[in-house]
């Protein structure tokens, strides 16, 4: 099992596999590096060098009590990054983990970053306020904490619902997957989880996407029920200077997982561009 200890003494796992041009996966919450497994091994067996990591608090990470902030998830993601010396990075990110990515992109990468890929991701924000008046109203996150605190073992398997569209007419539901999301959550830590909510609801990420200047590729499910596409998506782009948007009608929150061909493709073809 490869780990980083990073300068204040939190141990990262992370995965790196893979020989060619490299990119870099950051999940979003509650999950791991695990949920990335569609598009590790499409990438590896095209050549490519593959790292991801689970986040502080997450997965096979130092479960700490501290530091689950959007700021200290790119920063640590800066140190891994610098450990392994990558360069001419693609890095992707899903929902937290697209907001992790463009805070790096405009912090961290010291021209170490080449492109960007943000799915079904929560910038510009998430939480409803006066500036943001179409968002997601506080009372939906107070939900989300107040079950992750009390209920978290049955949370993690009732989310996976809306998570995948498994909620919707005609949605093939596969128990699988919703195990798979479950034993994910299950391994983090539920302060890491709690904390998180707040992170990936709150942080404002505008002045994040304004200031990228590398090519960012924004891919966002039209039926996003965890992430709404018009709140993320449709304004992230108006943001980007060097931004391309694909939106799928019908496609979930979860789509890396269940619509992974076609996330695929369109990823490689950013990529390859």
């Amino acid at each position: 099992m490869s780990t980083l200890k990073l300068k204040d003494g939190t141990e990262i796992f992370y995965k790196d596999q893979g020989q060619g041009p490299t990119l870099m996966f950051h999940h979003g919450w509650p999950l791991s590096s695990d949920d990335w497994d569609a598009q590790v091994i499409f990438f590896l067996q095209r050549g490519y060098r593959v790292v991801t990591h689970d986040r502080r608090g997450h997965g096979r990470s130092s479960q700490d009590i501290y530091g689950h902030t959007i700021e200290q998830y790119a920063s640590d993601a800066a140190e891994l990054v610098e450990f392994l010396d990558l360069k001419d990075v693609v890095h992707i990110g899903h929902s937290t983990g697209g907001g992790e990515v463009i805070r790096y992109v405009n912090k961290y990468a010291k021209g170490r970053a080449k492109k960007a890929v943000l799915i079904s991701a929560v910038p510009p924000i998430m939480v409803q306020s006066d500036s943001n008046p179409d968002g997601v109203p506080m009372s939906v996150f107070d939900g989300i904490r107040e079950q992750t605190l009390n209920n978290r073992q049955q949370f993690y398997i009732d989310l996976t619902i809306p998570f995948y569209g498994y909620n919707r007419e005609g949605a093939e539901v596969k128990e699988g997957i919703q195990r798979n999301w479950w034993r994910q959550g299950m391994m983090g830590g539920i302060v890491a989880h709690y904390d998180g909510i707040k992170a990936f609801s709150e942080t404002d990420f505008t002045e994040d996407l304004k200031a990228a200047d590398i090519p960012v590729l924004v891919l966002h499910g039209e039926d996003d029920q965890i992430v709404p596409y018009q709140n993320a998506a449709l304004k992230s782009i108006k943001l980007l200077k060097h931004g391309k948007l694909i939106t799928y009608p019908g496609f979930s929150h979860g789509m890396p997982t269940t619509e992974a061909a076609t996330i695929n493709k369109d990823l490689l073809e950013f990529i390859e561009d």
